[in-house]
């Protein structure tokens, strides 16, 4: 009885010490820091979209849809559009969605699931969460370098190829650590259920895994194609077109392939700010609702997935 008492004593002592209401200073000033970071970051969040959305949306109700199918101008700020931005931007984005997010899941899979302890794995790992964190321009100038020049039978030079291929390049860091915390995140009771039911490997990942990582790996694929679609340096070194830019009636298969012939959606932003007229900078806040819309379109398609995934396992 006395040890039963004790035991109960010393568990009443643990909870009385996380739900205790002891004041400590350093705790409050740590808290009341963060708080008014955090509000500081929404203030000057909302300032920024009210500035945007003050200036950008008489632009968009005015002209609808035309300016979505116009094309862009750099001498008439009524007739200018972002048609070939967003064609750009969309196709871009289609080449991290094609190579990056399957090449990145690959690996994080490997990595959890395959790789051993070893000091090489270590330092593959250590290599991709440094290179999560380098500046974008760094991987422009890395794209200039392998897919313009060394690969330029490929990608015939500085092409939407190529900035496709840049751009995969810059989040594949990201959607190989946001997939690997997915999978580690997935209780190993379920790996030893499906192995205690005879299961191969590679079918406890497949059916049991994966489907329980699903909405983890969506969530970074998503902050992955968003970084993507917001992304102006690398693309500019790669080739993306700044000034006016005419399609002549290509298709979009001959403008992949074609030279310094393209733009996307920020570069196209990016152009109108720095147009003299005044005019052009509410055509450059109508860019950047349109480019938040396709933004959070992504994020509303992921989250819907993410949500399915989640009532289904």
């Amino acid at each position: 009885m006395s040890a039963r008492s004790e035991r109960l004593t010393g568990a009443d002592v643990v909870r009385k010490q996380i739900s205790g209401r002891s004041i400590r200073p350093g705790e409050i000033i740590f808290q009341g820091l963060l708080l008014m970071t955090l509000l500081l970051s929404l203030f000057v969040l909302m300032v920024l979209l009210f500035d945007v959305a003050s200036k950008g949306l008489g632009v968009l109700s005015e002209r609808g849809v035309g300016f979505l199918t116009s094309g862009i101008s750099s001498f008439s700020p009524d007739t200018a559009g972002v048609l070939q931005g967003l064609i750009g931007s969309l196709v871009t984005t289609v080449f991290v969605v094609v190579l990056a997010i399957p090449l990145g899941v690959a690996a994080a899979i490997y990595l959890e699931e395959y790789a051993t302890d070893t000091r090489l794995n270590r330092i593959i790992n250590i290599n991709i969460r440094n290179l999560a964190g380098v500046p974008s321009i760094v991987y422009g100038l890395l794209g200039l370098a392998l897919y313009v020049e060394v690969l330029r039978r490929v990608t015939n030079g500085a092409t939407m190829i190529a900035a496709g291929l840049t751009l995969a390049t810059l989040v594949l860091p990201i959607v190989i650590i946001t997939s690997a915390e997915a999978l580690r995140a997935v209780p190993h009771s379920i790996r030893e259920a499906g192995y205690g039911v005879g299961a191969t490997r590679w079918e406890v990942i497949r059916y049991h895994v994966l489907p329980s990582a699903s909405p983890g790996i969506l969530t970074g694929t998503v902050l992955s194609v968003a970084r993507a679609l917001g992304e102006t340096a690398p693309v500019l070194l790669v080739g993306a077109v700044t000034g006016f830019l005419a399609s002549g009636g290509q298709s979009i298969f001959e403008q992949m392939s074609q030279p310094r012939g393209y733009t996307t959606l920020p570069t196209v932003i990016f152009q109108y700010s720095q147009l003299p007229n005044q005019a052009f900078r509410e055509v450059a806040s109508a860019s950047i609702l349109v480019l938040l819309a396709v933004i959070l379109l992504a994020n509303t398609t992921a989250i819907i997935l993410r949500n399915r995934y989640e009532r289904k396992w």
